[in-house]
């Protein structure tokens, strides 16, 4: 028998049942923190700017169109008629991609996560657009840490069951208590 028989169980026992304890403490922990309030907002305020600018480039190129100058100058206006409709969509994709963009990366940005009494909930904070913050509960069993701390070099992707996109970690964050990080939260599970 593994671990020296009977005996070797009765020592790894409470090894086991000390890793159960940490992994549910008694109040609230904070496993992770990265306060950026800042970048956030000024990442919004970017974003909303490149909107005004792309839908007031594309408003201007559907501006008035040039007086035909001849009758057989037809197919020439065609041509700039498409150019001009042509420029305006693509002047409304570009904004709206930054600004989609943009506030995708700020919803999707966690600021602090934090295991909840018990250990069976986490809390997940978020900077939202610019830097306002937002925060859900969920049950530990559904959120699974897609790579570990030491394989990644700047960002942790985390998926939460039932959320579309990946949130994100920045590692230069601030992890208070990695072991417990490791064992709830950064867990990998398959959901």
């Amino acid at each position: 028998m593994a671990a020296g028989g009977p005996r070797g169980l009765r020592l790894l026992y409470p090894l086991a049942r000390r890793a159960l304890y940490d992994a549910a403490p008694a109040r609230d922990v904070l496993l992770f923190e990265h306060e950026r309030g800042r970048f956030f907002t000024v990442l919004g305020l970017f974003c909303a700017a490149q909107g005004v600018f792309w839908s007031s480039l594309a408003v201007v190129s559907l501006g008035r169109p040039p007086a035909p100058q001849a009758p057989e100058r037809g197919r020439a206006d065609l041509r700039l008629t498409l150019w001009r409709y042509g420029l305006a969509i693509g002047c409304g994709i570009i904004g709206t991609l930054v600004l989609g963009g943009g506030l995708l990366f700020s919803v999707r940005s966690v600021r602090s996560v934090m295991l909840r009494a018990g250990g069976r909930q986490v809390t997940l904070t978020t900077h939202a657009p610019f830097g306002l913050g937002a925060h859900f509960t969920v049950p530990l069993n559904q959120v699974s840490c897609m790579a570990h701390r030491g394989q990644v070099p700047a960002m942790l992707p985390l998926k939460v069951k039932g959320r579309r996109f990946y949130f994100l970690l920045d590692k230069a964050g601030h992890f208070p208590n990695m072991k417990l990080f490791d064992n709830t939260v950064g867990a990998y599970r398959s959901l």
